[in-house]
């Protein structure tokens, strides 16, 4: 099996290199009342930001990627249009799978994240012939959160640099793994949700096991109800889950504050443009795409892969 080692080096420092560059000339001002200070900060963490990046790259350039079509049947541009009969029917089975596997462990962050970065790394390498090393490194705060603030977490693509912001319970296995996906290089959303759901079914550790199909149920909650949020909640409560597990696909759609509702208007339709731009579908990758990806794998006569990846 090949080893490829990504350095990774700027996920390590103490603070975000990002913040760094972009606050710290205020930070200076404010505190010192001159900008200087700042400025000479900001400009030696851009420089140990690019010199990590470029390192990255380089160890990039031997990676073997996972041709989507090749192996699953599908990619993002090839999907089929998953049957409304048999979207009711999926919910129903992940549902029960989820009421009859439910464990209430918690695998404190750091150590989930080195956990679902094995996982990860081995699913890959078992489909490509190589094992991608990546760092597992995981922040609790970027000024990310403040500009897309209905997002759960993010990943720097260029710096690999992953930060959560909130605490999403049973789902933080499978944040931690899509974020992870975009650090090993996958930068499509799509790639993401469906690497990540992989990897943690693949593990056949209860707690990963458990946040992938709860992924799956809350993405496929999701397509049914569109924008309707009173239909989303309606749907969960008709599934007569075990409290525990309804109260977490709950919370992932509360009433917004004003500023969440603002700014998430604007910045989700520039986001959503701007992953159209990129060569994807837009936000609906990441439920309708991911799901019907699983369809369509599912369904597919040429995939490579074993069918059982998808299966409930």
């Amino acid at each position: 099996m090949e080893e490829i080692r990504i350095p990774n080096e700027a996920t390590y420092s103490p603070v975000s290199l990002t913040d760094l560059i972009a606050t710290a000339p205020l930070a200076s001002r404010l505190l010192l009342g001159a900008t200087l200070p700042g400025r000479v900060l900001s400009a030696a963490a851009l420089g140990m930001y690019a010199g990590s990046a470029l390192k990255d790259w380089v160890q990039r350039r031997d990676v073997r990627w996972i041709d989507f079509q090749q192996e699953f049947g599908c990619d993002v541009k090839t999907l089929t249009v998953m049957p409304e009969a048999a979207r009711r029917e999926d919910i129903e089975r992940v549902g029960r799978r989820l009421e009859g596997g439910y464990t209430d462990e918690r695998i404190p962050r750091k150590e989930l994240a080195v956990s679902v970065n094995g996982h990860l790394t081995e699913f890959i390498a078992e489909i490509t012939g190589q094992r991608v090393h990546t760092s597992s490194e995981v922040r609790d705060f970027t000024l990310a959160k403040l500009v897309f603030p209905f997002a759960m977490g993010v990943c720097d693509v260029i710096s690999g640099d992953v930060a959560l912001f909130r605490d999403t319970g049973i789902f933080e296995p499978h944040i931690v793994c899509h974020e992870f996906v975009h650090r090993k290089g996958y930068w499509k959303e799509l790639h993401a949700q469906a690497i990540s759901y992989m990897a943690l079914m693949r593990s056949g550790d209860p707690v990963l096991v458990q946040a992938a199909l709860a992924e799956r149920l809350h993405r496929q909650l999701k397509v049914m109800a569109g924008d309707d949020h009173q239909a989303y909640h309606d749907m969960v409560d008709q599934l007569a889950l075990r409290q525990e597990l309804a109260d977490q696909l709950h919370q992932l759609r509360p009433d917004p504050g004003v500023y969440e509702s603002s700014v998430s208007v604007v910045m989700k339709k520039l986001y959503d443009e701007r992953m159209k731009l990129t060569g994807q579908n837009g936000l609906s990758d990441y439920d309708e795409g991911f799901t019907n990806f699983l369809w369509t794998f599912s369904q597919s006569a040429s995939a490579r892969q074993e069918k059982r990846l998808v299966a409930v």
